[in-house]
């Protein structure tokens, strides 16, 4: 999936496995107690370990402790070297990549130019923008087992920003008979060369994660700064604990069996804000969007008409109230880039993040000739930061005149439906919601919302836009920042006259940490490196 899987509340024999699982994962064995081990609940379990091949963040945090990347961006959004410096030709077509010294493999071979270019080439295949880059590229070869080269065949505008790009999908690189696979296939091992190893004879799918010290990863000599700098490692192990159950989480943070919350529920901040032994903190400043998405196959919202009618109904506000409710982690923000990004424009959002306006859209509902055909909305009733938005917007919708059918499910039964294409009455849907990571969705080339061909490129809802992908095009091949910000603008406008998607706003997550725990790094990107326990 391309957005963020979050953590569930479950039932009361949920709760009961969550302590059984986790007093089980915390039986350390006389050596095993000798070691600096971090105890995490993540946001979601892990289960798939394909970081390319799945865009989930829960895979992209795995992607991160396993592997490594050529190009790392700072707390600044700078491009860095991360595992590779790089020259451009005067031209701008020719990227000349050289590896850095004391890059191995977990399993001590080194790390050739070889890997890099089947690694990029991987990544082509899957993540959106990687297949806009591919596709103007001319060739891509190594030129011997510390440089390769990668040609374009025209101008290209974001070519390091995207092997740079932390998100959805991240270019990890892997070893070269690993990214030979042909997609669909498994990966052959789990090899990387990034700062931890990933312990396979410890992994229970959905309940536990186990990562260990890479003793032979080679840092950069930087300080560490989002997915740049020093990834120096100071704890032995890092253990992934899946709590279904939110309070129990809480619970067993504050009585120190856990260490390290990656997302606090915002309702349940008040029971650690107060514990003096407690750290409570936003790292990725940029957040997340959380957004709504139409059907475009599928009556009504197939005519232009009601899908604008729908939009005018709707208001940001009562949204995130619901969502987040605590306005220091949330605002108004009606770009489909997000806001505080280089590309932010919040044209034609207006009435998203004003009041709407109802009348309009009961009189375009009049005008369309809306029969009272049912709006199937999908809500995922055990997800905490998803399960209000569909709540909210029906009640918006019936407001304008629409009839809506809330459909309950949870998550992975919502992740199924919805790529399903048959009508509603098949099993299909008319509206959705979900949340992504700011950091990709950032511009025209990444959003994956914004992909309008119609077909299966397209995101869930599959919208066709001719002018959205001639726009999306041409923002890639620019070079000119002025050109390419009146072309993102231009993206805007488009997104919301033809509503492709409905932003509903802009929400930062709240990382929580026992103080036994020092160094986090702040990024966009969750890290355990850099990160101290105290004894």
């Amino acid at each position: 999936m391309h957005e963020s899987t979050v953590t569930r509340r479950t039932s009361r024999s949920h709760k009961l496995f969550a302590m059984l699982a986790i007093a089980g994962s915390l039986s350390l064995t006389a050596q095993a107690q000798a070691e600096t081990t971090v105890h995490a609940v993540m946001h979601a379990a892990l289960r798939a370990l394909d970081p390319v091949a799945s865009s989930a963040t829960i895979a992209r945090n795995y992607g991160y402790m396993v592997y490594d990347t050529l190009i790392g961006l700072d707390g600044n959004n700078q491009l860095q070297p991360q595992m590779a410096d790089w020259t451009v030709s005067d031209d701008g077509l020719s990227y000349t990549f050289t590896l850095r010294d004391g890059l191995l493999w977990h399993d001590g071979t080194p790390v050739t130019s070889r890997d890099c270019v089947a690694s990029l080439k991987r990544w082509g295949v899957f993540d959106t923008g990687g297949k806009l880059l591919m596709a103007n590229v001319d060739s891509l070869q190594a030129v011997n087992d510390k440089q390769f080269v990668l040609k374009l065949a025209r101008p290209f505008g974001d070519v390091l920003e995207l092997i740079a790009k932390p998100s959805s999908v991240a270019p990890f690189i892997m070893p070269e008979q690993v990214a030979s696979a042909a997609p669909g296939e498994p990966l052959a091992n789990h090899i990387g060369s990034g700062p931890f190893r990933f312990v396979d004879a410890e992994f229970q799918p959905g309940v536990k994660a186990v990562f260990e010290k890479f003793a032979d990863y080679q840092p950069r000599s930087e300080a560490p700064s989002g997915t740049a700098g020093s990834k120096q490692v100071y704890v032995d192990r890092v253990e992934w604990i899946n709590m279904p159950d939110m309070q129990t989480t809480v619970n067993a943070i504050n009585s120190g069996d856990i260490d390290y919350i990656e997302r606090t529920p915002f309702d349940l901040l008040p029971l650690l804000e107060g514990n003096p032994e407690i750290t409570s903190e936003v790292l990725d400043k940029l957040g997340m969007q959380t957004l709504g998405r139409m059907n475009f196959l599928q009556p009504p919202f197939d005519d232009l008409r009601i899908r604008r009618a729908a939009l005018l109904a709707i208001k940001q506000k009562d949204v995130l109230a619901a969502l987040v409710g605590d306005p220091r982690y949330y605002q108004l923000c009606g770009s489909v880039f997000g806001c505080n990004t280089a590309q932010s424009s919040e044209v034609g959002a207006e009435t998203l993040i004003k009041d709407g306006d109802l009348g309009e859209a009961q009189r375009l509902l009049k005008e369309a000739g809306y029969q009272n055909t049912p709006v199937v909305i999908l809500q995922p009733s055990d997800v905490g930061t998803l399960a209000p938005q569909p709540m909210v917007v029906a009640q918006q919708l019936r407001k304008a005149g629409f009839n809506v059918e809330l459909k309950q499910m949870d998550w992975q039964t919502l992740v199924s439906q919805r790529a399903s294409k048959k009508s509603p009455a098949e099993g299909g849907w008319n509206m959705m919601f979900t949340n992504f990571a700011v950091d990709s969705i950032w511009s025209p080339a990444v959003n994956p919302t914004l992909i309008a061909t119609g077909n299966d490129d397209a995101w869930f809802g599959w919208p066709k836009d001719e002018r959205m992908e001639q726009l999306r095009s041409e923002f890639s091949l620019s070079t000119d920042p002025a050109q390419r910000k009146s072309l993102s603008a231009a993206v805007q406008k488009e997104a919301m006259d033809q509503v492709i998607v409905v932003p509903l706003g802009q929400f930062q997550n709240v990382t929580s940490w026992r103080n036994e725990l020092s160094d986090i790094v702040q990024g966009t990107v969750t890290a355990f490196w850099g990160m101290k326990k105290a004894d």
